[in-house]
């Protein structure tokens, strides 16, 4: 039976979302990410303890992650281009291609195991991690970003995984732009438009993909609580959202403060801390 929680722990759990809401701004902000790889780990501690079943878990901190990303990857997106960092040309180029990505996975999200959306984290977000700590310069490409179809490609990959991992797609585009010379502050301010066009069909996705698991846990007080619609926690995105878009603007005045070093070795170290985190749970 669904039963109301402990007026302690309502208190607890508004907190806690509110605080991963404003590092979730914070980091979308400073490093050009939606803030999905911050708020999955705090949504999956949160729903574990008030007794989400595992086998929907996953799927719904993701769901839930996109849509929190909406208003924070445009106010993140609209710092950025203001201060003149943001590519639209490749912007442009891979708008079609990265919702396509984006209804792909969401199709996947419908039949996948959380094992799933774990693994495609970890991979991404730890391979990553060490390039950017470790490579340096070394991994590089030759040339400027490709033309078509290579960046087609490169769009459907940002959109397809951005989508299962629950990100706003930074961490693929700027792993994409540096392989190709692009500095480090421009694929910031570029990945962070990424997050507009991957967040809100990705939501819409998630709703889809989700409503039919809703419905095998009727009883369960877990589902019941987050107020879910399909894969998106309503209560999660509505304490989360609101804190995080306040400050992003925040990350981005730190972000040009720093140097391309110093913005690569932090984004490097964030990105490792949340692989381990995942790893840790995907193989517990």
């Amino acid at each position: 039976m669904a039963t109301a929680l402990p007026t302690s722990e309502l208190i607890w759990l508004a907190v806690a979302l509110v605080t991963g809401g404003a590092a979730t701004g914070f980091f979308a902000g400073l490093f050009g990410v939606g803030g999905g790889a911050i708020v999955i780990p705090i949504l999956y501690e949160v729903f574990r303890i008030v007794g989400v079943p595992e086998a929907v878990r996953m799927p719904l901190c993701v769901g839930t992650s996109l849509a929190i990303i909406i208003p924070t990857s445009i106010s993140s997106f609209r710092a950025h281009r203001a201060r003149g960092a943001v590519d639209m040309s490749v912007l442009r180029r891979w708008a079609i291609p990265v919702v396509i990505g984006v209804i792909a996975a969401s199709a996947v999200a419908r039949y996948a195991p959380e094992q799933v959306f774990k693994t495609v984290f970890v991979v991404i977000a730890g391979f990553s991690a060490v390039r950017l700590l470790f490579a340096r310069d070394r991994w590089r490409l030759p040339g400027d970003l490709p033309g078509n179809p290579m960046m087609s490609i490169y769009g459907l990959t940002i959109g397809s995984l951005s989508a299962l991992m629950g990100i706003g797609g930074g961490q693929i585009a700027n792993l994409f732009m540096t392989f190709h010379g692009r500095p480090i502050h421009q694929a910031v301010a570029t990945s962070s438009g990424l997050g507009v066009l991957i967040s809100i069909p990705a939501t819409i996705g998630y709703i889809y993909a989700g409503w039919p698991r809703a419905a095998e846990f009727p009883t369960v007080a877990a589902l019941q609580f987050p107020f879910a619609l399909g894969y998106v926690s309503l209560i999660g995105t509505l304490l989360v959202m609101p804190t995080s878009a306040l400050v992003a603007p925040l990350g981005v005045r730190l972000a040009h403060k720093l140097s391309k070093r110093q913005l690569e070795v932090g984004f490097g170290l964030f990105l490792l801390a949340v692989s381990l985190r995942f790893l840790v749970s995907l193989v517990g």
